[in-house]
């Protein structure tokens, strides 16, 4: 054997036992099993893009997404929708305008619904596919883009979602494997289908199953796909309004009943993984959800914050049947604040407490078991506005504001913000997080922050 060809087998087998590791794959929206978190090998405090200080390199992306990056191995997989002709405008973010506007953009011509592939290391685009073109089924909201929803990846293949504009699979050197039509999905405003927001939800792979949630103005419906071939495996429906909400898995014990986990405000609910039988449901809290539901614990929590309700509460995984949002009424219901809910971030449950964040940009933190609240704090001034959610590592939270300011506080009961740090644009993504290195999706560009 040569002297080069020894060297690319020890270099195949070395990526090939990292990759195995923890903290390494970050294969969908909030990384492994949603949860936000991957531990093992540190993480920066301080950099600052606009003077180029411990950012490893930066990239520009064409287009306008606000679906997050993910990382399989070396490869870093980002979706993205480039109009043919003049440039996607994102409104003025934090404030009444940004989100109180229910007017959708207008006219914006085709597009191309492109996912691309980048080294982690360098940032060198390894390839990308156009795996859609045409004017948008749907429009989107003034803050929203054609491309919201987080791809997911495994060691063979990524699936990328456009709404309307389809489900795709590619392996990893980005050939198609296969697609689905799964209709019109309009979602909006609920009851208005004029007002038209843009699809948010993004798939979950989970042990050759594909899922998807599709919570829209017509019939909702949550769904399972076999990731070989994109076959229907099971469907179930679901009697609710639109909304932004990525299913979770709960994997039960020997014994117990494995569940696929959807928020929601008409049905929030637990449906078997295997058949997508329903298993229980509670109805109430905020009127359009966005934040994912997390497992962590033996838990399962939930949150949203829009309209009358504002509730976050923990279930109990063993819970059936109909469920009542007074504890007093359920057993399944271990706590609830009904007023401290956020709107658009996913919670995080780290080290045995709940962070909630604000889209104002007040971080609250929970006991994980009790409930009880430990505290609740203001990141910055308020001027800015959250749409990205938080995730840690080694002790550290990092929690990404609007106008690209990334907070970062210390995980446990004492609040103590030990960085703010400038991306130098708009981002409204959550970062991914592998071997160490942060990797954020801003408004124009992909870069990889190391803080060296």
């Amino acid at each position: 054997m040569n002297h080069q060809l020894t060297l690319m087998l020890w270099s195949a087998l070395a990526l090939a036992a990292t990759s195995a590791q923890d903290g390494v794959q970050w294969p969908s929206f909030r990384g492994p099993g949603a949860s936000g978190v991957a531990e093992g090998f540190g993480a920066p405090v301080e950099w600052s893009v606009p003077e180029k200080e411990g950012v490893a390199w930066r990239v520009e992306v064409p287009g306008l997404g606000h679906s997050s990056p993910v990382v399989w191995g070396r490869k870093l997989f980002v979706t993205t929708a480039v109009p043919k002709q003049g440039v996607a405008e994102l409104s003025s973010l934090y404030g009444s305008e940004g989100y109180g506007s229910g007017d959708s953009v207008e006219d914006e011509g085709p597009q191309e619904f492109k996912l691309l592939c980048f080294d982690k290391r360098s940032g060198e685009l390894l390839w990308e596919n156009a795996l859609h073109e045409g004017v948008p089924k749907t429009k989107r909201h003034p803050k929203s883009s054609h491309a919201s929803s987080t791809p997911t990846c495994d060691e063979s293949r990524v699936i990328a979602f456009f709404g309307s504009e389809g489900l795709f699979c590619c392996d990893h050197e980005g050939k198609l494997l296969w697609k689905r039509d799964l209709g019109v999905l309009n979602a909006g405003a609920p009851g208005q289908p004029q007002y038209e927001w843009g699809f948010g939800s993004s798939p979950v792979l989970h042990e050759g199953m594909v899922l998807v949630q599709c919570d829209v103005q017509d019939q909702s419906f949550l769904m399972a796909l076999d990731a070989a071939d994109g076959s229907e495996l099971w469907v179930a429906e679901r009697d609710e309004d639109p909304t932004w909400c990525s299913p979770a898995v709960y994997i039960a014990p020997e014994g117990g009943t494995s569940q696929v986990i959807a928020n929601g405000y008409k049905h929030v609910g637990g449906y078997e993984l295997e058949t997508g039988k329903p298993l229980w449901n509670l109805a109430g809290g905020g009127d359009v959800p966005v934040p994912t539901p997390v497992v962590a614990d033996g838990l399962i929590y939930f949150t949203s914050a829009h309209g009358r309700m504002a509730p976050i509460y923990a279930m109990k995984p063993s819970a059936r049947g109909e469920i009542s949002m007074d504890p007093e009424e359920s057993d399944a219901l271990v706590w609830i604040h009904p007023r401290r809910g956020i709107y658009m971030q996913t919670p995080l449950i780290y080290e045995g407490q709940v962070y909630a964040c604000s889209d104002g940009g007040i971080l609250a933190s929970f006991d994980a078991q009790t409930g009880e609240m430990i505290y609740r704090e203001r990141l910055g001034s308020g001027g800015a506005g959250f749409s990205g959610s938080a995730i840690a590592t080694d002790g550290l939270i990092y929690l990404t504001a609007e106008d690209g300011g990334v907070h970062v506080v210390s995980a446990g009961p004492e609040f103590e913000q030990v960085g703010v740090n400038d991306l130098g644009e708009t981002c409204m993504t959550t970062p991914a997080l592998s071997e160490g290195v942060l990797y954020f999706r801003t408004q124009h560009h992909l870069l990889a922050v190391d803080g060296e």
